[in-house]
């Protein structure tokens, strides 16, 4: 393991000079007061998990005449409990994803008595919560963000509940669930139904110090994010399986005990830090999806998925760690009658780094029946015989630079000692675990077992003889020329994206045929990506960060850095264009 250059907070720079950051609670106060001379009525429309009383601290400076709590006005508590149980289930980890939406929470009777409360006054008046703006017309809106990541830290800390769910406390994976299946849907519909009124968007990941932006430039800001490879800000974690590989390669603190994995480039669970002047705001990713979705991914993957951003790269680090819970993911089938998510997690694990004794589960063994392979699982979970994972699973030495394929339904996880980038769609919350080798969670309760879920989906006919023949190191010859091999990795055609690795030790041109590509260094200290119609600066990256290279961009061109003739190598990812044949090159 040597210390690499990875950015584990890469920023993006702006270079709009007319663009102009509000820093901090006293240039915000300064601008409102500025703005709103005239104004009457102002809404603060929060964001779930805001902290709403530090956003009330520091904008209240005995100016407004009154201030009004407008989530008092939406259902809370059991009330809001109960109307969601559909949504919510009893499931520790799934829920559904829901299809209703902020007016659907309103208590009518509250609402009506607040709204005329509101007319009354004669002042100016400061509506703040989710929703404010439904009330009554406004002189000005101001939306807060709240980043995906920063969310499940208040969870964790014990400083934010689900939207009015009082449940401070509550165990983490419950709380998260809620946010994924009910919250961020919901504000997020909300979001962009109102976007086109608001004045002003407020960063409150840092919570006494906001960063304010107004909406026109805002928007010019992601304009420009979507006009060249950019990256997002990764999270990295601590699991119960976790390795050490990740701390060191990637410049992370010691203090933690290790890290399990890393969301590295999913606009839904990642952010961007944009740089502005000498500041910085950091945003949800996914607002670039949601705003310039054809321009982020392309017309045919918006035609596909929506405002829904289709590739995820992440990394696993068992390295000196242990073994992933043996899973499955849903066929398409099942996630769509069961949970209400459109497609499902097809994946595969790419390996960067490995020791010797390193392997991947994967598959069943030959002529083993789903009904024994239950209960035996059944068995070990409910405290029988530990599941002797050597009679029916398939477990393949894996080394560096492996890739193994895994469309759902199959039977897999990757044991200790591997550093996994794992590329696959974005539903990664739909994992169906089996068997956790009789571990506990790092907060020493069992970990969650879906076998349930499992039965409904396990494809036992990926035996050993079929998944040797078709998940594993399935490499085709794409093109050889001095100086540059390339290669199809995968994946598997029941699986809709592909995934190209070159090897280089001069530059090459990449066409992207105008659909989103993601992209790796996975061998080689740095490369520059640049422009050959100087779209955009020419930007070095290093080995291991993600890039995300929008549909705007056509064609780039990657330039190895260091010694002349050393070869790199390059993955890249998109989504398989059916009507052609072999992928992009």
């Amino acid at each position: 393991m040597e210390k690499g250059n990875y950015r584990p907070n890469p920023n993006i720079e702006i270079n709009l000079t007319d663009v102009h950051l509000f820093d901090g609670f006293k240039e915000i106060r300064q601008k409102l007061h500025t703005e709103c001379e005239n104004c009457r009525v102002i809404a603060v429309e929060t964001y779930p998990q805001s902290d709403k009383q530090a956003l009330l601290k520091g904008l209240d400076d005995g100016t407004w005449n009154r201030i009004f709590d407008t989530d008092t006005v939406l259902k809370s508590g059991i009330e809001l409990d109960e109307f969601l149980q559909d949504d919510l289930t009893d499931d520790r980890v799934f829920g559904k994803l829901t299809h209703k939406r902020i007016n659907d929470l309103i208590n009518k009777e509250k609402f009506e008595l607040m709204q005329e409360e509101i007319r009354q006054e004669q002042g100016t008046t400061l509506l703040i919560g989710f929703g404010s703006s439904l009330l009554v017309k406004t002189d000005m809106i101001l939306f807060t963000s709240v980043t995906r990541w920063e969310s499940q830290l208040r969870f964790r800390r014990k400083t934010a509940d689900n939207y009015n769910a009082g449940n401070f406390g509550e165990d983490p994976l419950r709380m998260f669930k809620r946010g994924y299946f009910v919250d961020w849907r919901i504000a997020d519909r909300h979001k962009a139904d109102i976007w086109d009124q608001v004045d002003y968007l407020i960063d409150t990941d840092i919570v006494d110090h906001p960063k304010m932006i107004s909406q026109s430039d805002y928007m010019r800001v992601l304009a420009q994010v979507v006009q060249a490879p950019f990256s997002t800000v990764p999270y990295f974690d601590a699991g119960v399986w976790g390795g050490q590989w990740m701390k060191e390669v990637f410049n992370l603190p010691k203090d933690k005990v290790n890290y399990a994995w890393s969301f590295n480039g999913v606009p839904e669970e990642n952010a961007l830090c944009l740089k502005i002047g000498m500041s910085t705001m950091v945003v949800p990713a996914s607002d670039a999806v949601l705003f310039f979705p054809r321009q982020l991914m392309g017309d045919l993957n918006v035609a596909r998925f929506g405002n829904e951003f289709p590739i995820r790269f992440d990394f696993l680090d068992t390295m000196e760690g242990g073994h992933l819970s043996l899973q499955v993911h849903p066929l398409t089938d099942y996630i769509q009658k069961t949970f209400g998510m459109t497609y499902t997690q097809d994946e595969s694990y790419y390996i960067l780094d490995a020791k010797e004794d390193a392997c991947v589960y994967l598959g069943v063994k030959e002529g083993v029946k789903l009904k024994p392979l239950m209960e035996a699982l059944n068995a070990a979970n409910n405290g029988g015989e530990p599941f002797e994972d050597e009679t029916y699973i398939n477990h393949f030495p894996a080394k560096k630079h492996d890739h193994f394929l895994i469309p759902a339904g199959t039977i897999h996880c990757s044991g200790k000692n591997s550093v996994v980038l794992e590329i696959s769609a974005t539903p990664y919350i739909f994992t169906f675990k089996l068997w956790d080798w009789g571990r506990v969670g790092m907060d020493g309760r069992s970990r969650p077992v879906h076998l349930d879920h499992a039965k409904h989906v396990i494809q036992t006919e990926r035996s050993t003889s079929w998944v040797k023949k078709n998940l594993i190191n399935a490499v085709t010859k794409c093109r050889t020329e001095e100086g540059l091999r390339e290669e199809r990795t995968g994946l598997h055609e029941l699986e809709f994206i592909d995934t190209i690795r070159s090897w280089f030790s001069r530059p090459f041109n990449v066409i992207t045929g105008n659909t989103v590509q993601v992209i790796m260094l996975v061998e080689g200290e740095s490369a520059v990506i640049s422009s050959p119609i100087h779209q955009f600066a020419p930007q070095t990256f290093y080995y291991a960060e993600c890039i995300i290279i929008p549909a705007t961009i056509g064609e780039y061109v990657i330039t190895p850095n260091g010694s002349t003739g050393t070869e790199m190598g390059l993955l890249r990812a998109y989504v398989r264009d059916t009507q052609k044949k072999g992928g992009n090159q």
